[in-house]
């Protein structure tokens, strides 16, 4: 075993700090942009007259940092070569995102709205897999090149993880000589609608409710008569793009359809490792930051002329943290290696069990981590004038979106016990 980091991984991340330190941090310093990253954030980022969307002037300078971070090769890093990335492994990308957010907030990472310098795309790769010639010609380059741009209309009002369950339907319908579907329903936090070309939304079109089959995935363009943003749900992280959209005898041609008729879960389960374990990773690089923070301030802080990290008050809840991050952190690298080993069917086998345990645990460990940095800052910790707040706000709802906590658990004690799994022959007849 070679637990050091290769040393071309260590020299991109050199490389990578210098880009940040020469294009991205002047950016940052420019214009008052740092009114989207001090005390100000939340103020500055929101739109509050616009139902709290993102403001322009924010999008505009994420669009900014990403221009830049593609021109110097670090936005598509993760891509295939063929789509002008470097074949990014999933162990890189872990790293690389731990390390990311490990510096702390600012523009080069800020997972509030998913932007990063090195980006995460899952769509592109669901079109390489399932689209036709016509849509990866028009989506996939269209992505890249900020021209088609995509929300995911999965949840429903009734129905989160018991997605099987949707209530949207699509029949099949002809209309002015063209055959495709007519779809109606409810979707909610749809997240990026607002900016959407299309939305990705799926719909039960053959079955019943509960079964896996029979829902399929069809392209529907925003501006499409017939679908309509509801209301914009104001969240605990601002500013909020997630909305509740509906479709209202929406028709879409056949060739709206990505991938097959009644498989379309199989497009929202495809990417659903590698975004958990590069999550994982961000949020354990977050909470490094609050735990070395909180390290920082207790070391400087002197109340009754002695350092604040005298005490064992404040040293066991952090050495309790800083030890859950060292553990975690061997975890997340050997899960993310091992990924790397086998094709992506065999991840869902083999290993979907440390996949989520990597992530439902390091999404709980961020949370109590910036807690925690509060407690130790006291009430500049609590104040908008650290990053603490704006972390837990972030991270918290990791904890409920890319598969709930529970869920994730569930998905380890179905390995655990052999429902499911390599161990499922071995126990199954105790």
């Amino acid at each position: 075993m070679d637990f050091n980091l290769p040393a071309d991984l260590v020299a991109y991340l050199d490389g990578m700090d210098a880009f940040i330190a020469r294009e991205i941090q002047p950016l940052e310093a420019a214009d008052d942009n740092m009114r989207f990253f001090d005390h100000r954030r939340e103020w500055a980022r929101t739109d509050w007259e616009a139902g709290g969307l993102p403001r322009h002037e924010w999008e505009t300078l994420l669009a900014e940092a990403r221009r830049r971070a593609d021109a110097a090769g670090y936005l598509r890093f993760g891509l295939p070569r063929e789509y002008g990335g470097q074949d990014g492994s999933n162990l890189w990308m872990a790293v690389i995102r731990e390390h990311l957010a490990a510096r702390g907030l600012g523009l080069h990472c800020d997972l509030q709205n998913e932007h990063s310098i090195v980006a995460n795309n899952p769509f592109v790769l669901m079109f390489r897999d399932f689209g036709t010639p016509d849509q990866q010609a028009e989506f996939i380059q269209g992505m890249l090149g900020g021209e088609r741009r995509l929300a995911f209309g999965l949840t429903e009002p009734e129905h989160g993880s018991d997605a099987t369950h949707m209530e949207t339907t699509a029949v099949r319908a002809v209309r002015n000589g063209v055959a495709g579907w007519r779809i109606d329903g409810e979707k909610m936090w749809t997240t990026g609608m607002h900016a959407a070309t299309h939305c990705l939304t799926f719909a039960r079109t053959e079955g019943r409710a509960g079964e896996a089959r029979g829902i399929t995935a069809l392209l529907v363009p925003a501006a499409a008569p017939g679908v309509k943003v509801e209301e914009y749900l104001w969240t605990f992280n601002m500013p909020t793009d997630h909305p509740r959209v509906s479709f209202t005898d929406v028709f879409v041609p056949e060739a709206a359809v990505l991938g097959q008729p009644g498989l379309g879960l199989a497009l929202a389960q495809h990417f659903v490792h590698e975004n958990r374990i590069r999550q994982a990773a961000s949020s354990l690089g977050a909470a490094t930051y609050c735990i070395e923070q909180a390290v920082r301030y207790a070391r400087a802080r002197k109340p009754f002329g002695e350092e604040l990290a005298r005490n064992q008050g404040i040293q066991f809840p952090l050495v309790e943290l800083a030890t859950q991050a060292e553990m975690l952190r061997l975890l997340i690298r050997k899960t993310a290696w091992e990924m790397d080993q086998m094709p992506k069917p065999e991840v869902e086998r083999r290993l979907s069990d440390k996949v989520s345990m990597c992530n439902y645990w390091a999404n709980r460990l961020v949370c109590e981590a910036a807690d925690r940095a509060m407690q130790v800052h006291g009430g500049i910790g609590y104040s908008r004038h650290k990053p603490f707040e704006h972390i837990y706000r972030h991270h918290r709802r990791y904890r409920i979106t890319e598969g709930a906590e529970e869920i994730q658990m569930r998905k380890v004690a179905a390995y655990l016990f052999g429902y499911i799994g390599p161990r499922r022959k071995e126990l199954a007849n105790l």
